[in-house]
């Protein structure tokens, strides 16, 4: 099974809310990180960003060349990145 991404309501209206290219690229973005992300959990290394707990379950990053910050959760079970923040700077 392969790793999916899955935001909360409130970052998903948010990417709505953005410009066409930048909704796009933003999209593009966490899909690459399912599959980054997943694949460096399944490998047992580090997934990208900074983590936020003790736990290793909660991760930030930026997109680069973006004004979009994502904090991001690792459901290894699931095998989902679920996003509950996503913060655009405009």
């Amino acid at each position: 099974m392969s790793w999916t991404v899955w935001t909360e309501e409130i970052p998903a209206q948010t990417v709505l809310d953005m410009p066409v290219d930048l909704r796009r690229s933003t999209v593009n973005f966490l899909r690459a990180l399912a599959i980054e992300a997943g694949g460096a959990v399944d490998l047992g290394r580090q997934p990208p960003g900074d983590a936020m707990d003790e736990f290793e379950i909660r991760y930030s990053l930026e997109i680069p060349g973006e004004s979009v910050i994502i904090e991001y959760m690792i459901m290894r079970d699931a095998k989902e990145i679920r996003v509950p923040v996503l913060v655009w700077f405009h």
